[in-house]
């Protein structure tokens, strides 16, 4: 009995000291990555661009030490009033470069580039490229219009230009297209007046183009010749002129010759020779 009791008595105190130490490696490590871990804050939900930040739109959430976002906020009055220039998914971390500059109020102007212009175009469904050029999308601006000798040409004149927002929306996260009669687009400020010239001697076009196609064209136009090519011109038709009426041919003139008249025989006389010597005359028959 006695020796049944110690077996015992000596497999609780093994069960105890192993599940202390498991307690025991247990905190431990909950004091490690206590040590080792941040708060971020994070989106609370999905935040569009031009909002400005509240504490009830963001989160705070623990986050390795080792992995902390660069940009990002440990605190959620950090971020008090600051505009969203990009859309914020929830659970995304808030980061210093997805927003405004501090004072910036909300709305569109907040999501302009520094050192950059917003510009409007008027659009219809074959400008706007059926509807399909969306906020966040790049397109290339085309006119249409005459050179310096009256002949039509089409030219790209500015490429991969930003789109900003259509009609009065400016969110990047519809894909369906919409047909609008207006595009906003980001420009410097010398390609608001290239484009501001343009609008204002032919139509404009917007070329939808690739997201991340970031080689430029330098094209030259298009002009009608080349767009024909080397066409001969056809022949022209035949003309069918009428005669001229003959002219009357005039009559031959008649030359009347007039006879000559008659010339008179010289008498018939005797042949005779007349000497003259000084004042004596004296003739002489042969």
């Amino acid at each position: 009995m006695k020796g049944s009791r110690a077996l015992i008595m000596l497999l609780l105190s093994l069960v105890a000291g192993i599940a202390a130490m498991v307690l025991a490696a247990r905190w431990l490590n909950e004091q490690s990555l206590a040590k080792s871990e941040s708060q971020v804050v994070v989106a609370a939900r999905d935040i569009e661009l031009g909002q400005p930040l509240n504490a009830s739109m963001v989160a705070l959430v623990p986050w390795p030490a080792g992995s902390v976002p660069a940009g990002s906020f440990a605190k959620a009055e950090a971020i008090d009033g600051r505009v969203v220039r990009t859309q914020l998914l929830r659970g995304e971390p808030v980061l210093d470069a997805k927003l405004a500059p501090v004072g910036t109020k909300g709305g569109l102007s907040a999501v302009i580039g520094q050192g950059r212009r917003a510009i409007t175009v008027k659009v219809n469904e074959v400008v706007g490229v059926a509807g399909f050029a969306l906020p966040g999308n790049y397109v290339d601006v085309l006119v249409n219009t005459q050179d310096d000798r009256e002949r039509p040409v089409s030219k790209i004149v500015l490429e991969r230009i930003l789109v900003l927002a259509v009609a009065q929306e400016a969110s990047r996260d519809d894909t369906k297209p919409r047909v609008v009669n207006a595009v906003t687009l980001e420009v410097t400020p010398e390609e608001a007046e290239r484009i501001d010239l343009a609008r204002s001697v032919g139509n404009l076009s917007l070329v939808l183009r690739n997201q991340v196609d970031v080689n430029q064209a330098q094209t030259d136009g298009i002009r009608k010749a080349d767009l024909l090519g080397d066409v001969p011109a056809p022949a022209p038709a035949p003309v069918a002129v009428a005669p001229a009426p003959a002219e009357a041919k005039p009559a031959p003139r008649r030359v009347v010759r007039r006879a000559s008249p008659p010339v008179a025989a010289a008498p018939k006389d005797d042949a005779r020779i007349e000497v003259i010597r000084g004042v004596q005359r004296s003739t002489t028959d042969l």
